[in-house]
C-alpha cells in the first residue's frame, strides 16, 4: 500500500464490502436466515453463527465491523459473551437483540459496551438505519487509528488529526521544512492548531532532543516580555532582586516558538530582529554578549503584511520571520476532518474522565457540521470535552450541545432532508454543499474555487465528478 494512501485513508489495496461486515450470533436458525438475507440485499458481507462459541470462532478468524448478538443463547448469555467479544477486537460494535427484552436487559446491555439494543420483532428500517449508523462509526475509527499511525510513522504528528487535501499538503511541508534551521511563519485564526505545528516541526527536526519553548508575546507588557525573553542580571530594575535566564537561553540548541508575534511592541521587535541576525543578544542590565543558537517558530493570527503597512511591525523583521511561511486553514474550510476531529477528542476525553467510550450520533454529528467553528478546533474540542463530561450514557446527542449548534441554531436544508443518513453520506452531503455554495460564489468558475479552495482544479473536478454536481454556466468571465 503506498504511503500516500495510508494517510488520505483511503485503504486502497486492502478488500472489504462497499457497505461493512456484519456476524450474526443467533440460535435461531430463522432469525440468522432472515437478518442474513435482509443485510447482504443491503450490500453487507455477512456470517452467521447459532452459539457464542461458534460465534467467537468466527470473530478470531476475520475482522467485522458489527456484531448482532442475540441475549439468550444455548451455550450463554449474550451479555456474558460481550468481554469475550471484546477481548477479540476491543474495538468492534455490537447491538444485542432478543425476544424478551426488558429495560433492565437494555441498561445492562448499554453499561457492557453495546451499541444498541433491539426487541424482537424488529422494524427492519430501524433495525437498518442503527446499522448503517454503527457501522459508519466503526470505519471512521478505524479510518481515524490508521491516519493516526500514518502519520507517527511518517512525521511523528502526535495529536494532528486530518485526511483534507490542504491539511496533508500541510503536512508534506512541515515534513520538508523541519529538519532545516530555517525560520517559519504560520499564520491562522486563533484555535486552528498553530502551536501543535510548531511541535510537530521541532520533533521532526535535528532539535527534537532539545527544549521546545513556546512563549505568548501578546500576553505580556514589552518589559517584561523582554525580562522573559532575554533574561536580567540582578538589580537591571526594581523588583530584580537576581540574576535569570531567558527563554532564548533556555531554547539553546532547541526551538523558540513566538506565539501572537503580531501583537509585540516595536522596540522588542528590534531586539528579536537583532537575534535572528547576530544570534546574539545581552540580558537586561547586562554587559556580555552571550550567543544561542535557536531556531524561530512564529506565529500570528492577524496579517502581518497589514501591520507592517501601518508602521506597526518591522518591515525587516516581517521577511526574518516569513522565510517559510504555513497558512492553517479555519476548521470551517476543512469540514471532512470534524467526524476524525471528534472521535479523536472523544477518546481523549473519555479516558481523561474515566467514562467507558462516547459516540456521537448522526445528528449531533449534523450539528456540528454545520456549524461555522469561529474558534476552530480549539472550539470543537471544548464542544466535544463538555459534551462527554455532562453525558450519562454511551451515546451523545444534539442535547448535550450549546444551543448554537445543536439544531437550536442554524442547520442546512440539504441535511435536514436526510435524518437518517449514515454518517459518511452527511460528510458527502456537506461537502456537496459547501462546493456547490463556493463554485456560486466565483461565478461558476472552477479555477477561481479551486484557489481558493488551496487545491488542485484536478481535485476540485475530480470532487464535482464524484459528487455529480452540475456546473452551471458562468455568470461572469
Amino acid at each position: 500500500m503506498s504511503e500516500a494512501a495510508v494517510i488520505s485513508g483511503r485503504m486502497t489495496d486492502s478488500p472489504s464490502p462497499a457497505q461493512g461486515c456484519v456476524l450474526i450470533i443467533d440460535d435461531e436458525a430463522e432469525i440468522r436466515e432472515s437478518l442474513q438475507t435482509l443485510l447482504e440485499f443491503e450490500g453487507y458481507e455477512v456470517a452467521a453463527a447459532a452459539n457464542g462459541a461458534e460465534g467467537l470462532s468466527k470473530l478470531g478468524d476475520r475482522p467485522f465491523d458489527l456484531v448482532l448478538l442475540d441475549l439468550a443463547l444455548p451455550d450463554r448469555n449474550g451479555i456474558e459473551l460481550l468481554p469475550e467479544i471484546r477481548a477479540i477486537d476491543p474495538q468492534i460494535s455490537v447491538i444485542m437483540i432478543t425476544a424478551y427484552g426488558t429495560v433492565e436487559d437494555a441498561v445492562r446491555a448499554m453499561q457492557s459496551g453495546a451499541a444498541n439494543f433491539l426487541q424482537k420483532p424488529w422494524d427492519n428500517e430501524k433495525l437498518l438505519a442503527d446499522v448503517r449508523s454503527v457501522v459508519a462509526r466503526r470505519r471512521a475509527e478505524e479510518e481515524n487509528i490508521q491516519l493516526k499511525r500514518a502519520l507517527k510513522q511518517r512525521y511523528n504528528f502526535e495529536n494532528i488529526v486530518g485526511k483534507s487535501e490542504v491539511m496533508l499538503k500541510i503536512f508534506d511541508l512541515v515534513a520538508q521544512v523541519a529538519p532545516s534551521r530555517s525560520t517559519v511563519l504560520l499564520q491562522g485564526e486563533s484555535g486552528s492548531g498553530k502551536e501543535l505545528i510548531a511541535k510537530a516541526l521541532h520533533l521532526n527536526s535535528p532539535r527534537r532532543d532539545r527544549p521546545f519553548v513556546p512563549v505568548n508575546t501578546g500576553s505580556m507588557p514589552a518589559d517584561l516580555l523582554e525580562s522573559t525573553l532575554f533574561g536580567h542580571v540582578k538589580g537591571a530594575f526594581t523588583s530584580a532582586i537576581s540574576s535569570k535566564r531567558g527563554l532564548f537561553e533556555i531554547a539553546d540548541r532547541g526551538t523558540l516558538f513566538l506565539d501572537e508575534i503580531g501583537a509585540m511592541g516595536v522596540d522588542t521587535q528590534a531586539k528579536i530582529l537583532r537575534v535572528l541576525q547576530d544570534r546574539k543578544f545581552m540580558h537586561l542590565g547586562g554587559v556580555h554578549e552571550i550567543q544561542v543558537d535557536v531556531r524561530i517558530v512564529a506565529a500570528t493570527n492577524v496579517d502581518l503584511r497589514q501591520l507592517v503597512r501601518e508602521g506597526k511591525f518591522r518591515e525587516d523583521l516581517f521577511y526574518r520571520l516569513n522565510v517559510i511561511s504555513i497558512d492553517l486553514p479555519p476548521l470551517r474550510q476543512r469540514k471532512e476532518d470534524i467526524p476524525l476531529l471528534v472521535e479523536f477528542f472523544l477518546r481523549r476525553y473519555s479516558e481523561e474522565n474515566q467514562r467507558s467510550p462516547r459516540r456521537l450520533n448522526t445528528e449531533a454529528l449534523r450539528s456540528l457540521l454545520n456549524y461555522a467553528w469561529p474558534g476552530n478546533v480549539r472550539e470543537l474540542e471544548n464542544v466535544v470535552e463538555r459534551a462527554v463530561v455532562l453525558s450519562s450514557g454511551p451515546e451523545i446527542g444534539p442535547d448535550l450541545l450549546p444551543d448554537q449548534l445543536a439544531g437550536r441554531g442554524t442547520s442546512l436544508p440539504l441535511l435536514e432532508a436526510h435524518r437518517d443518513a449514515s454518517l459518511f453520506d452527511v460528510m458527502e452531503e456537506c461537502e456537496r454543499h459547501i462546493i456547490t455554495e463556493m463554485l456560486e460564489k466565483c461565478g461558476w468558475n472552477q479555477t477561481e474555487a479551486a484557489d481558493r479552495f488551496h487545491i488542485p482544479l484536478s481535485t476540485l473536478n475530480q470532487k464535482i465528478k464524484r459528487l455529480s454536481i452540475e456546473i452551471k454556466k458562468k455568470s461572469r468571465e
